[in-house]
């Protein structure tokens, strides 16, 4: 494949969707008296990473990277340790071979991830994961002693799912991230109560909640061409 610029593949309602993203986390930035920097620079990074993710682009991923890396500091910031060992200890290393899986799974020399096909048995083998590292999580959490420890808890559950669904290049990554973002915009609410300057965070996880549902719809979309072209 030639070099290209990433953004060239954006379609209309793809540039408006990110372009729409940037500015709702600018002006809640720029409305809250207390600024923090560092959330509006994570903001803008996740939310640039979801469009191209969408687009099943490798960009993505390398966005997710960085973004994992600022919002664990961000966490840390507020004593969500959870928040913090998720994103720094899973995401990252996940969104790491998700890089690597991706590019060994381009879709038929263009620049778009081939779509995977879950089997029932890995999904419940995900579950049954899930369990175990769910409750681990929860009596680390609590000996942290991380703040709202329940909502703290279900997102690492949630994330868990997600990036794993996601290194396996399947369309319900996003609905995984859907389901995170709701709970974290709860993490972030109650965070906000605390100290208005994690404002931005909380319209940060519902741009993020808009661009994930879009990305199930491209990633389904994307399935269905995928599949009609390999007859």
């Amino acid at each position: 494949m030639k070099k290209h610029n990433p953004f060239s593949l954006l379609n209309s309602f793809e540039w408006g969707l990110w372009i729409s993203s940037l500015v709702t986390v600018a002006l809640c930035f720029l409305l809250v008296p207390e600024k923090d920097t560092l959330s509006l620079l994570a903001s803008v990074i996740g939310v640039t990473a979801l469009v191209f993710l969408a687009k099943g682009h490798i960009l993505g991923q390398f966005l997710i990277i960085v973004f994992s890396i600022l919002y664990g500091i961000i966490s840390y910031c507020f004593a969500y340790y959870g928040e913090m060992i998720t994103y720094v200890g899973m995401s990252m290393p996940m969104a790491i071979l998700s890089t690597v899986s991706w590019i060994r799974n381009t879709y038929s020399n263009t620049h778009e991830v081939k779509v995977g096909l879950v089997s029932k048995k890995r999904v419940c083998i995900l579950f049954l994961l899930c369990v175990p590292v769910t409750v681990i999580f929860y009596f680390l959490l609590r000996f942290l002693g991380t703040q709202n420890l329940v909502f703290s808890t279900l997102s690492v559950a949630t994330s868990f799912l997600a990036a794993s669904l996601t290194f396996l290049r399947s369309s319900y990554y996003a609905l995984g991230y859907a389901v995170n973002d709701v709970i974290l915009i709860v993490l972030w609410v109650l965070a906000s109560i605390q100290d208005i300057s994690y404002l931005p965070m909380i319209v940060c996880f519902m741009v993020f909640l808009l661009n994930d549902l879009y990305g199930f719809w491209s990633w389904q979309k994307r399935k269905i061409s995928q599949n009609r072209e390999m007859g």
